[in-house]
């Protein structure tokens, strides 16, 4: 591995890299904090990508992106002289430093929920009005309720056992049910809303992370759906014109893959 003055030293060539674009590049000089917004984006989604294949390689091309973005980012607040990377860095160092009291300070902790209980603890002290303030708007759904219930925890609001979750899980789907039998659309969407929080609710309490466990599932669909239709494809037959029953021969040997 590189020395902590490799590492510096390639930071420090990025950096130059950065300059360099923004001063030359036609495409570089044009972009804004709003413009690359959605390409960090993308970037955050392909790196994710790449953890869940547990592609080291992968991993390092992705994380390598996504810093050229947080450069580039900073590149743009120094030109308009409102922060640079260095404020960027020195920021988090000093947060990590107040919210970590039990490795810079005297506070005593015994596990890892009494960190996150401080954390959330201190970000109330630091002026924040509510533990959920930090959740962004624009997560996506699955991702926000996991965060919710975390902060929430965080302060004490949580279920004791597992199997008190998986009571309400229950409770949920019986109220799911009994809207679908009277045929209330919006309170079936109301229900099933309450369905999938209570399930990742449950997941949290598993220890299983609900979007990778549906990402794997996605990705298990995919491959035995995909050899579904090459063995389709070498029969000469179109997945239209297979009855289930032919599609389904195929569809348990895919598993057994």
């Amino acid at each position: 591995m590189n020395s902590r003055q490799d590492q510096l030293k390639a930071l420090d060539r990025l950096l130059t890299i950065m300059d360099e674009l923004r001063e030359q590049c036609p495409w570089d000089k044009k972009q804004t904090l709003q413009s690359l917004r959605h390409l960090t984006i993308e970037e955050t989604y392909e790196l994710g990508d790449a953890i869940l294949d547990n592609n080291l390689l992968e991993i390092k091309k992705e994380l390598g992106d996504l810093l050229l973005h947080i450069i580039f980012y900073a590149k743009i607040g120094s030109e308009t002289k409102d922060f640079d990377i260095a404020d960027v860095a020195n920021e988090i160092c000093e947060k990590l430093i107040h919210r970590h009291p039990h490795i810079y300070g005297d506070v005593v902790v015994d596990n890892e929920e009494d960190v996150k209980r401080n954390w959330e603890n201190l970000k109330l002290k630091e002026g924040k009005k509510s533990v959920l303030e930090g959740v962004p708007k624009s997560l996506p759904s699955m991702v926000k309720a996991s965060r919710i219930q975390d902060k929430v925890a965080g302060v004490g609001f949580d279920w004791e056992k597992p199997e008190q979750v998986f009571e309400k899980l229950k409770e949920e789907l019986e109220e799911l049910q009994h809207e679908v039998k009277i045929q209330d659309q919006d309170k079936i969407e109301a229900e099933f809303g309450d369905v999938f929080f209570s399930m990742i609710n449950y997941a949290r309490f598993l220890k299983v992370n609900p979007e990778d466990a549906l990402e794997r599932t996605n990705k298990k669909f995919i491959k035995r759906f995909q050899y579904l239709e090459s063995k389709a494809k070498e029969n000469n037959k179109a997945l239209s014109d297979m009855t289930l029953a032919e599609m389904d021969v195929f569809w348990e040997q895919a598993k057994k893959i």
